[in-house]
């Protein structure tokens, strides 16, 4: 897949959880709310890494690690798709003004 086939199919996805909301709490999240449960996802990379270090203990990690990473990306797609950002041209034009930089180094 590439990334309009992902960003696709993680607004598939969103349109699901939204009506699943709507019927648990009366309201689908809102844009505030897909980020604070971004930050949640990468709370929990954070401690799966630790675990990948050895400074944490846990199970399964390596797919954990998968699944996470897939949240993840899975939030930054739908929050970009949601402010009309075109995440796959800033992420070619930062990956060039980071490869000057270092570069010039």
């Amino acid at each position: 897949m590439d990334i309009k086939e992902l960003s696709k199919r993680a607004l598939e996805i969103r349109e699901k959880y939204a009506i699943n909301e709507t019927k648990k709490y009366g309201r689908a999240w809102n844009n505030s709310d897909i980020m604070q449960g971004f930050v949640g996802d990468v709370g929990d990379l954070a401690k799966l890494v630790m675990m990948k270090e050895g400074i944490r203990e846990g199970e399964n990690v390596d797919e954990k690690i998968g699944h996470e990473l897939a949240d993840c990306l899975w939030c930054v797609l739908v929050l970009s798709e949601k402010y009309g950002v075109d995440v796959e041209k800033f992420f070619t034009a930062t990956m060039d003004e980071i490869e000057n930089k270092i570069n010039e180094i």
